[in-house]
């Protein structure tokens, strides 16, 4: 049976739903009545800490048994976002080249927007060609949020 916990994090309520057999859903709320949960079923405590540790910082790469549900092709994209290291950026053209087809690069963008798994796939790290922040679900303020996150500007020492 597939349950949802709700948790505060800076963008807002992040909804987490799966069951026994792993991560079904992640997205962020834009319902402000949404509260986070007290309660946390235990099939999703894992995903909620790991996320809780990505948001403080101390978490680069999550190890989750994830369960999405999606076309074949939708998860082939899924599974090549994955490969994106924290910190680093990939282009939709990257994405369809990686795919095997430079010309599936409208598909393989639908695909990333299709994406249930928000942040654990990290589709926000997926940017235009020119490096513009074009296309997310959660809002181009949350991507430019997400990427700076994972790749703070170091202030350099004048000294």
């Amino acid at each position: 049976m597939t349950q949802t916990a709700y948790i505060k994090t800076p963008l807002g309520i992040a909804a987490i739903s799966g069951d026994k057999e792993g991560i079904t859903h992640v997205s962020v709320t834009q319902e402000s009545t949404t509260i986070p949960s007290s309660k946390i079923p235990a099939h999703l405590q894992n995903a909620v800490t790991q996320l809780k540790e990505y948001f403080e910082g101390q978490r680069a790469v999550f190890d989750l048994k994830l369960n999405p549900s999606g076309t074949d092709f939708q998860k082939k994209v899924w599974e090549e976002l994955l490969k994106i290291p924290f910190g680093k950026t990939a282009t939709y053209l990257d994405m369809a080249k990686r795919l095997g087809d430079p010309k599936c690069i409208r598909a393989a963008a639908t695909a990333n927007g299709k994406n249930p798994l928000w942040i654990i796939v990290p589709c926000h790290r997926v940017i235009g060609s020119d490096g513009s922040l074009t296309g997310y679900a959660g809002g181009l303020w949350r991507k430019k949020w997400l990427l700076d996150h994972e790749n703070p500007v170091k202030q350099q020492s004048l000294f």
